[in-house]
């Protein structure tokens, strides 16, 4: 098996580089561009630019989550149970692989509630959910270091290909065809789009310190005075400067400039 285990790996990596650059494209190069375009340039670029983006987009996120499930099922679920968790898998564990895909649905009605309205409580509430659920792996379902960051990573990849299908996708298709129709995309749908594009971006380097996490085991206890029990506050630490780092590339993106 550890055969197939590479090769699943070797294509996940190569998914995810496809998805998470066009991402990050869309979010720090893109956006600031297509500002500056007037009407009929909009019309003559749009609808021949974002449909051929937006499929390696869309098929990127969903080959990412398909072979990141089959790893999981791979390294942790079928074969070697042991390395998710002491316990094996019990009931608990059997409760936190759940929540692990189905958190995306507190996600998304969270961020279709009023609290939107308020990205700095929103933000919180978020953070606090985040640090329940990962709480929640180490004293419900007693996993293991590893098992700990790949299951947040799992969570954020959900919720980032759910974005994609069902909010964004959906979203860019009628944006499309307004602009291609000389009509203007509604609000709604552009904010949509805009917001929960600007969410996977916050959540991608979290995520790609959880895929890495075989050689982040420095940090699971006994370095730089961190106990065991409690290394996954720092893993909680990185998820929060994860989203710093992408903050000041929003900043910078928006000071970049063209010829």
């Amino acid at each position: 098996m550890l055969g197939v285990e590479a090769l699943f790996r070797w294509m996940h990596i190569f998914v995810g580089i496809l998805w998470i650059g066009l991402l990050y494209y869309f979010n720090f190069v893109n956006g600031q561009m297509a500002a500056k375009l007037d009407g009929p340039t909009k019309k003559q670029v749009v609808p021949e630019l974002m449909p051929r983006a937006l499929y390696w987009f869309r098929w990127g996120a969903a080959w990412t989550w398909i072979t990141g499930v089959s790893l999981l099922i791979l390294v942790y679920y079928a074969y070697a149970p042991e390395n998710l968790s002491a316990d094996g898998f019990s009931g608990n564990v059997i409760v936190m692989v759940a929540v692990t895909f189905l958190g995306v649905f507190v996600y998304d009605a969270l961020w279709k509630s009023g609290l939107k309205a308020n990205v700095k409580a929103a933000v919180i509430v978020t953070f606090v959910l985040v640090s329940a659920v990962v709480a929640a792996f180490v004293y419900v379902g007693h996993f293991h270091y590893r098992a700990i960051l790949i299951h947040t990573g799992a969570m954020f990849g959900t919720t980032m290909a759910f974005n994609v299908w069902f909010r964004i996708w959906p979203a860019q298709q009628r944006i499309i065809r307004a602009i291609k129709n000389g009509d203007a995309p509604d609000a709604a749908d552009a904010g949509m789009a805009g917001l929960r594009s600007k969410h996977n971006t916050y959540m991608s380097l979290p995520l790609i310190w959880a895929m890495i996490g075989q050689h982040t085991v420095y940090f699971q206890g006994g370095n730089m005075g961190i106990p065991s029990e409690y290394s996954w506050v720092f893993w909680l630490a990185i998820i929060a400067l994860g989203w710093h780092i992408i903050w000041h590339c929003y900043k910078k993106a928006g000071k970049v400039q063209g010829f």
